[in-house]
């Protein structure tokens, strides 16, 4: 039930990560995950794990995406050939 959900809010807002989603959907973080693993057994999102300094502590997560999508380039100059 929560699959569904977290798909439409990941085509809405992009590439997230877990904590992210389960923040801004109130749904407990162990739902997430288990509905991510739901999501990318089907085929329908991509994920990789992650880990993220925040406030100087270490923080494992898993990154998301819809499948099939590229995140847009990162703005500002590109480094020369």
């Amino acid at each position: 039930m929560h699959a569904t959900l977290i798909l439409q809010y990941l085509k809405k807002h992009g590439q997230l990560v877990d904590w992210e989603i389960a923040a801004a959907m109130d749904i407990t973080l162990s739902n997430v995950r288990e509905s991510l693993t739901i999501l990318s057994e089907r085929g329908d999102i991509s994920r990789c794990t992650v880990i993220r300094f925040l406030d100087g502590k270490p923080t494992e997560g898993m990154l998301c995406r819809v499948a099939g999508t590229i995140p847009p380039k990162a703005p500002g100059r590109k480094p020369s050939a």
